[in-house]
Formats: C-alpha cells, structure tokens, sequence
C-alpha cells in the first residue's frame, strides 16, 4: 500500500516538474517578446533615417549627384566638384555618402536589418557605388585611406540580396 508519506513525495516532485515547466515556458515566452521589441526598435530606427533620406532636400541633392553630374575621371571630378573647388557641390556628394555610410554602419553591428536596407534602399546604394567607386577609391589613394569604407562594405551586403534581373 501507499502510505502517505509516498503520496506527499510525490506531489511535491510533480509540484517540482510542473514549476520547472512554467519557468521555462516563461523563459522563452519573455525571449521571444525581447525580440520582437528588437525587431520593432530597429524597424523604429530605419524608418526615422528613411523619412530623412526622401526629404525634399535631401532627395534632391541625391538626383543632382546621382543623375546629372557628369565628369571624365577623378581630375575632372575633382576639378568640377571637388572639396577645395566647389565646397557647395562637394558638401552634396559627401552629404550623401556619409549617410549612406552611417546605415552602413548600422547594418553592420546589427542594428538595422540589411533586408529592411535591401527593400527599400537597395538600389540607390548599388547605384551610388557603381557611379562613384572609383571616385571614392582614388579618395582613398589621395587623399584619406579609409573614405566611404561604410558604403563599401553596406554596397556588397546589398549586392548579396539583389534580385536576379
């Protein structure tokens, strides 16, 4: 027979299992809420930078740069738009590169989703690069070594989601 002593025991260890269950179902229920608290901060965080970047001004400085500026190579550039011939032109082009630049930043410590870049920034990045890398590069070889580092590296992150065309 069972003595009382038994049943006691043994509705104390299942008292145990059923705690340890709640705990962990807990655990990963609070998990799980941080994430998508993450998720909602980072999607927070990109759309504030994404209402600055479709801002009339800023919009605009980007047609100008990515659109109608024309030049043969780095010497016409630089002779054309450059920092110490047309600050004006110059502050655009930097302007824009060092905000892409800062998403590029963002995306690689992981507190912007590069999918969210991809879908809707994805093509003026690979525009951007594509028209000035060897603008940028010649930068890096002339002027300052580490230039626009961030578009680089956020340009080949968005080549890697690029639809197949």
């Amino acid at each position: 027979m069972v003595d009382i002593q038994t049943i006691s025991i043994a509705i104390a260890s299942a008292s145990i299992v059923v705690a340890i269950v709640y705990y962990i179902l807990q655990l990963q229920h609070q998990r799980k809420m941080r994430e998508t608290e993450v998720e909602t901060r980072q999607a927070q965080l990109f759309m504030q930078l994404y209402g600055h970047y479709y801002e009339r001004d800023t919009l605009k400085a980007e047609c100008e740069v990515a659109e109608l500026w024309k030049w043969k190579d780095f010497e016409d550039f630089w002779n054309k738009y450059g920092l110490y011939t047309n600050l004006e032109d110059f502050t655009k082009f930097d302007s824009w590169a060092t905000y892409i630049k800062g998403i590029g930043v963002l995306v690689k410590r992981r507190l912007i989703d590069p999918d969210l870049v991809s879908d809707l920034m994805g093509t003026s990045i690979i525009h951007l690069w594509e028209r000035y890398c060897s603008v940028i590069k010649e930068i890096r070889n002339r002027i300052y070594p580490h230039a626009y580092e961030g578009v680089e590296e956020l340009y080949n992150e968005m080549k890697k989601r690029e639809q197949p065309k």
